[in-house]
């Protein structure tokens, strides 16, 4: 098997995997993604993902598409291409599955219940995704503390996030972080 293969087959091992686990989306599973693809397989670096992460969310479309980015990193377009079908492929067949299983009882409390079950779960995967995210991007205490005073503002008031992304915006663009 040559090199590329193998990181081709790296690339639908993890991601097929980590997909079933992302309870939440793609995003719930960044702290995972990070590990994996950078203390693991070493496929990017710290600042490497923290760009391929600003990158995806910037760019319209799914959440999903930091996976697309991290296998084009390792294999080109085929690889961005198996980490993008290795992330939703296995995760749509589950959810098909279960939405036959459960529209099959339809006065079942099953589904209530287990949606109520994993409102905190992805709650706090999304919360560990915004830790991870905070540790790879900020590179000063100004950063840090940007990022602090931004999470409490989102966090207490209705605040429109984008004038929050503007506000840091204008402060990276003028040196202060």
């Amino acid at each position: 098997m040559s090199g590329e293969d193998s990181s081709l087959g790296s690339l639908a091992a993890t991601f097929g995997l980590m997909s079933l686990f992302a309870i939440g989306g793609a995003n719930a599973a960044v702290p995972e993604i990070h590990r994996v693809v950078v203390d693991v397989h070493h496929w990017l670096t710290d600042l490497q993902f923290a760009d391929a992460y600003a990158i995806a969310q910037l760019s319209p479309g799914p959440n999903v598409l930091i996976v697309t980015l991290i296998g084009y990193q390792v294999a080109g377009v085929v690889g961005a291409m198996v980490a993008t079908l290795s992330m939703c492929g296995p995760t749509a067949a589950l959810a098909y599955f279960v939405s036959r299983v459960l529209g099959r009882s339809s006065h079942s409390p099953w589904p209530a219940i287990i949606q109520a079950a994993l409102v905190p779960l992805s709650i706090g995967l999304m919360c560990a995704s915004g830790f991870v995210l905070a540790m790879t991007s900020d590179r000063s205490i100004a950063a840090a503390v940007v990022t602090l005073v931004v999470a409490v503002v989102a966090g207490v008031t209705r605040m429109n996030p984008l004038w929050l992304l503007i506000a840091g915006g204008v402060l990276g663009f003028a040196g202060v972080v």
